[in-house]
């Protein structure tokens, strides 16, 4: 550092000597008062390289300021029952549950949403990779990625551009990884254009005693950063580009979206996993939103509370950073680990022999200070907590705004229907090929599903299903789902169909569901009305979380997903684990087999609000969504995952968007084989017509294709756990024939429902 260099340096002792210093503070996110929040704490003006630590660490992405009042609820609402499998809950980089035989499972899914509105295939690419890096950092090995997706009109120009972008990112790093994609959502709504959604999930496999957590303890320890290089890539991208709203011309600001390298990211990987075998780490974090700002001040937090840093000793692709912009870096593919002196020299043979760089930083301290020096000047002087947990917390006004009454005051009631047998037929073919209902194999053909040979069924099957243990077959099965569209009808209500929607897709494909995870995408907290659907939404998620006694884990909630003042509809992703104790006894969506009978399970409500048939044929939102019943839900997941563990059924598919036409357009297309049916004895039953029975989206219902021989034992398992079933029909022939009303080939349904995405998409 040259003397002039030095003159230039912000240090703590001539931030002290001068107090009245313009900074940056609202160019990099933050409030006034934040910033005299900061003052105080430190009594003080803050250096350059505090403010940006501060402002990062701050911005809503990262401390969660809007949220935490509301996901407090969380923890608030898990009993002693619900923490009977939870090894490490929220406040970790991930949450860790016991699946049995020794063996624990880690999944989180996080958004990156405004960066791949940016660039859409680094966004997305660095979005799994990120996530990837949370599971490494428990101390698993990732062994599976997902995706939930989420864009404007399919018809839309700006759906073209960021879609194919998305999806090779996604495709791209996943697969250089060599994890296989085993599920997730595409959706398309007007909503989201300018803001699509990225969310991604990541599943890991540990032995218990494998697990690993984010704490600098031990005076003395060594804290070692390792893997690439830090760039001027993603400056600024957690305080600025996450953490606040879009303009309608574009973003309002554009920091350098994180540029990811999967072959980096899969290197280190396999050294993180020699390095935990080896026992040479004491605590890791991964490097993620705010970078070195993060890691710095949550591993001093999480632990005895000091740690001194010397930051030029950093690693640089650009030597030109300034000690602000490596504090604020998001460069990816970067972990930091806790290590002894006396393991140092094994950790480093580790690093050596993978190739990745790694450089002692510094040592953890009792001092309760995080000290950073640059060139042996002080730049930062800090209470660490206060950078990583004690930011401010907002208890912002929310209220039910007065347009929801209109909203739900329009029912669908008097939209056109069908009006006979013909044109029923005509709309199952139609309904086939909406782009919410259209077969996804555009998107799901660029992604590696059945790498790693562990994969026991992935998309277009309800529910994605690993092996975790060879030996015994032991296994997980994972879904992902929201409805937006019931959400903005009725948050709470539509949170609660979330997860009643992935608890059920885990519970056909043979599941018991044991844990879940969310990713909750909102629009601005500053709109009471916004702040009022993430409240309700939280609620709600809560209260069936209490219900179905199954704990949130972890995850992540994404704020300011709008332009201008117009928000995206409430998004409350929710992600479901469910444990099988052999995953050949898996259930299939499809029926693969003629001769299997057909049962519906559940009731039949006339329930079309927020449906995929009023808004795909008349583009209408309004009413109230579904009615939700859990206990229903469980007892149809308990029977399911029954009839799994005893062989008795074929195939099971369960009833959601498009309702029990596409189910059975769905479940017949799988592997080509059709099914002939006949609805009177549902339609008696439940009071309802043809069209009701056929495409309303009545909850906890599914189709299943029973094996003959099991059709008595079946029936009283259903019996046994007070679930409604109805004879439907048997599989077999090249068509769904639908006694008395129509018959439509597979050629004809599979020409509807194959065609809409690539028309689309490859003109």
């Amino acid at each position: 550092m040259t003397e002039q260099q030095r003159q230039a340096l912000d240090t703590v002792d001539k931030a002290r000597k001068t107090p009245d210093v313009d900074q940056p503070w609202a160019a990099l996110g933050m409030k006034a008062d934040e910033y005299e929040a900061v003052r105080k704490i430190l009594d003080r003006r803050p250096t350059g390289s505090e403010l940006a630590m501060y402002s990062v660490m701050w911005s809503e992405h990262c401390s969660y300021k809007s949220s935490k009042v509301h996901l407090r609820q969380f923890g608030e609402k898990t009993t002693p029952a619900m923490q009977e499998h939870l090894l490490v809950g929220i406040g970790e980089n991930a949450g860790v549950v016991d699946i049995g035989q020794g063996w624990a499972v880690t999944f989180k899914v996080e958004s990156h949403n405004h960066p791949s509105y940016v660039e859409p295939y680094q966004g997305a690419a660095t979005g799994v990779g990120g996530i990837v890096r949370d599971i490494i950092s428990m101390g698993a090995r990732p062994v599976a990625v997902m995706d939930p997706l989420r864009f404007g009109a399919l018809d839309h120009p700006d759906t073209h551009r960021v879609l194919p972008g998305i999806v090779a990112g996604v495709g791209g790093y996943g697969n250089c990884l060599g994890l296989p994609n085993i599920g997730g959502e595409v959706s398309f709504d007007p909503c989201y254009q300018g803001n699509p959604l990225v969310n991604a999930l990541a599943v890991g496999t540990l032995r218990h005693e494998d697990i690993h957590l984010a704490n600098a303890r031990g005076n003395g320890n060594l804290v070692v950063l390792f893997g690439a290089r830090t760039g001027g890539d993603g400056i600024g991208g957690a305080s600025i580009l996450a953490s606040d709203t879009f303009t309608e011309g574009g973003p309002t600001k554009r920091p350098a979206v994180q540029v990811g390298d999967p072959f980096a990211e899969k290197v280190l990987i396999e050294c993180c996993l020699d390095l935990f075998k080896a026992d040479v780490v004491q605590g890791i974090q991964d490097l993620g939103a705010a970078g070195l700002s993060c890691a710095f001040s949550e591993l001093a937090s999480n632990g005895d509370g000091g740690m001194l840093v010397h930051l030029d000793r950093a690693p640089l692709r650009d030597s030109t950073l300034a000690p602000e912009e490596i504090l604020m870096s998001e460069s990816q593919e970067r972990m930091m680990a806790v290590v002894t002196p006396e393991d140092l020299p094994g950790f480093l043979a580790i690093t050596t022999r993978w190739d990745v760089e790694a450089t002692v930083m510094g040592e953890v301290t009792e001092t309760g200070r995080l000290v950073v020096l640059w060139h042996g000047e002080t730049i930062v002087d800090v209470p660490p907590r206060s950078v990583a947990h004690d930011g401010p917390v907002y208890d912002r006004p929310y209220a039910r705004p007065d347009w929801m009454d209109v909203r739900q005051a329009a029912v669908p009631d008097l939209l056109p229907r069908p009006q006979n047998d013909t044109e029923l037929g005509e709309l199952v073919v139609t309904m086939a090929g909406t782009p919410n209902l259209a077969s996804r194999s555009w998107v799901t053909d660029q992604y590696d599903r059945y790498v790693q040979g562990n994969t026991a069924q992935a998309m277009p099957d309800d529910a994605g299903v690993l092996r975790v243990d060879e030996s015994s077959g032991l296994g997980v099965a994972i879904a992902t789902d929201c409805n937006q569209r019931f959400a903005a009808l009725d948050p709470y209500t539509g949170a609660q169909l979330a997860l009643a929607e992935a608890y059920r897709n885990v519970g056909v494909a043979g599941g018991r569901p044991l844990a879940v995870t969310d990713c909750l995408n909102f629009g601005s907290p500053e709109d009471p009305a916004v702040m009022w659907q993430f409240a309700e939404a939280v609620r709600g998620l809560a209260d069936g979380c209490q219900q179905l006694g199954i704990p949130v884990t972890g995850g992540n909630v994404s704020l300011y997903n709008q332009t201008g003042t117009t928000a995206i509809h409430p998004t409350p992703v929710v992600g479901v684990l469910g444990v099988l104790q052999d995953v050949a006894r898996r259930t299939p969506s499809g029926w693969k087999a003629p001769g299997a009978q057909l049962f519906l399970l559940g009731t039949t409500r006339a329930e079309f609000s927020g449906s995929e048939w009023a808004w795909s044929q008349h583009e209408h939102l309004g009413g109230l969504p579904p009615a939700v019943d859990l206990e229903a839900e469980r007892a149809l997941a308990s029977v399911m995952a029954t009839a799994a563990d005893e062989g008795l059924v074929f195939a099971a598919h369960d009833l959601s968007d498009g309702g029990l036409a596409q189910a059975l357009v769905e479940a017949s297309l799988r592997h080509g084989v059709g099914a002939s049916v006949s609805l009177d004895a549902a339609l008696e039953r439940d009071g309802v017509d043809a069209f009701t029975l056929l495409f309303a989206e009545s909850t906890a219902r599914a189709v299943v294709a029973v094996k003959p021989e099991a059709v008595e034992q079946f029936t009283q398992a259903c019996a046994g756990n007070g679930v409604p079933l109805v004879e439907l029909g048997t599989t077999g022939g090249d068509s769904l024939a639908v006694a008395g009303r129509f018959s439509l080939t597979l050629d004809e349904l599979r020409a509807s429902h194959e065609a809409t995405l690539p028309a689309a998409l490859n003109a």
